[in-house]
């Protein structure tokens, strides 16, 4: 049974328990923007209230509200009934509210165990008491069911374990109000399973879950109450259980019909591919990896985390090296752990960490949009940066990015355009093929149609997308041939007229299961 399967968990919080949390009309504003206006939320004890809307709709900002990252301009937030001012994180945590970040909150170079503990050491003699920090980690970890020991490096594990390690965190406060932005963004199937069943022991223990997620299939099997939020707006305070449609409209104001529009035109079948790639081996990583993808066509590379998706495809991009193998574009061999090569062969990669590394937070859009065709634009020492600029604002505008301005910091941007921007630069530089590493992780609904929308004028115009998700309708949906990944080997190809979730999960184990 996949997740999309699975029943709805029983809600526990009777509609007459009282509010642990409240928020009265608060208000705050950017320069340019007005992220929250009038917004009205309440969480009870023991329930789980889902918090949906598009990115940018105001729910980052309203989470960091309670974080104590921002202060309102205006209106209440209450505790308990009392009015409370959140100061900083250490006076949130005094009110027994935690947070676990869409963005890591962690240190790479300590370990589990001093990363779960940071601040709050357990001491012997006025000394850290290592034993007992330890077990304590231990004991979180086993709760949350992740295979890491308190003594590995955070530097050293992989996406999905950072997140466990971040719920294991949160859970370390003894929390009773738990906030949780996107926590499902990068973990399995079976780990999705695994954390909602921590959720439901939490809900029974009476703590209020503040749930935010774009995984619309999640809503009615986790949540009780529904708000949602819209240009900074609380339009609806509804039942979970409300219908997948009636949630998509109230969230961008609109109807959607379908929800992944892949065109499938002629594909250039008959035609040299774009794309080959043979034999490409890393030892411990990859192993005899060989696909060719053509001109006008998404193909998607399948399965579970740890399956050696992504470390091929930052090889392909010369971002890490190979021992063995071949990559062609168009027929040309391309310089292996050599990243201008790869892109001067046409090889873009939006990568699925795109804060970390595909974009430069504290650069502006229009910067970060020009940074694949800086080069280009140089002459004699000198960039062009009218040109430059010109060029940026055509793409956004193309892409519909909303931003104060050019000029503005990316990292002011909601996820979705900031995602926008990460595909946009290799859009201006004409990139052949366009690799797309989880491209919808934490985006919103309608910016999700969008991205898809460009990947079929992508392929229209010929060029070619390699697309890797977790996401497996997405997949489906959206691929014109699936190739499934199980502990570094490619283990089958499902054309996409023959392509269902049990075909690809039975491939993505396959592997695994034979061991």
């Amino acid at each position: 049974m996949t997740t999309f399967d699975q029943p709805p968990l029983p809600p526990t919080a009777p509609a007459s328990a009282p509010a642990l949390l409240r928020t009265e009309a608060v208000t705050k504003a950017f320069p340019g923007v007005k992220a929250l206006d009038g917004v009205d939320f309440e969480l009870r004890g023991g329930e789980v209230h889902v918090l949906l809307g598009e990115n940018g709709a105001g729910k980052s900002t309203l989470i960091k509200m309670l974080a104590g990252a921002h202060r309102p301009d205006s209106g209440r937030i209450l505790v308990d009934g009392r009015a409370t001012r959140i100061l900083d994180a250490q006076d949130a945590e005094k009110h027994g509210i935690a947070t676990i970040h869409q963005e890591f909150n962690l240190v790479p170079d300590l370990t589990v165990a001093e990363n779960i503990f940071l601040g709050r050491q357990p001491r012997k003699y006025g000394l850290i008491d290592r034993k007992r920090m330890d077990s304590d980690a231990t004991a979180l970890l086993a709760r949350v069911g992740v295979d890491v020991s308190p003594n590995d490096k955070l530097r050293h594990l992989g996406v999905a374990r950072l997140q466990m390690v971040e719920i294991a965190k949160a859970l370390s406060v003894r929390a009773r109000v738990l906030v949780m932005d996107e926590p499902t963004a990068v973990l399995t199937t079976g780990e999705v399973d695994r954390l909602f069943e921590i959720v439901h022991r939490l809900r029974l223990e009476g703590v209020g879950i503040i749930f935010i997620t774009h995984k619309l299939e999640e809503v009615a099997r986790l949540g009780d109450r529904v708000t949602v939020l819209r240009d900074g707006r609380s339009i609806a305070q509804i039942p979970a259980a409300t219908d997948r449609d009636e949630l998509v409209q109230l969230m961008v104001g609109r109807s959607i019909d379908q929800q992944y529009p892949r065109e499938r035109g002629a594909l250039h079948r008959g035609t040299a591919p774009l794309l080959r790639v043979s034999g490409l081996s890393r030892a411990g990583h990859f192993d005899g990896v060989g696909f060719e993808v053509r001109a006008g066509e998404v193909v998607g590379l399948a399965g579970l985390v740890g399956a050696g998706r992504t470390e091929v495809a930052r090889a392909l991009f010369g971002a890490d090296p190979y021992d063995s193998g071949t990559v062609e574009v168009q027929g040309r061999r391309v310089q292996g752990n050599d990243v201008p090569s790869a892109m001067a062969a046409g090889i873009g990669l939006v990568p699925e960490d795109r804060k970390g590394q595909g974009l430069l937070l504290d650069a502006s859009v229009s910067e970060n949009l020009g940074l694949v065709t800086l080069r280009a634009a140089t002459r004699g020492g000198f960039v062009d940066l009218a040109g430059q600029r010109r060029a940026a604002s055509s793409i956004a505008a193309q892409l519909g990015i909303r931003a104060a301005g050019l000029d503005s910091r990316t990292r002011t941007l909601s996820g979705g355009n900031q995602q926008k921007v990460a595909i946009g630069k290799w859009l201006l530089a004409q990139s052949k093929v366009l690799i797309l590493d989880e491209p919808t992780r934490g985006v919103d609904v309608g910016a999700k149609l969008e991205i898809y929308r460009l990947v079929n004028e992508l392929t229209a115009s010929g060029h070619a997308v390699l697309m890797i998700s977790s996401d497996l309708p997405e997949v489906l949906g959206m691929s014109d041939r699936i190739l499934v990944m199980c502990q570094g080997r490619i283990t089958g190809e499902i054309p996409a007229e023959q392509a269902t979730q049990d075909a690809v999960m039975a491939l993505a184990v396959q592997g695994a299961s034979s061991n």
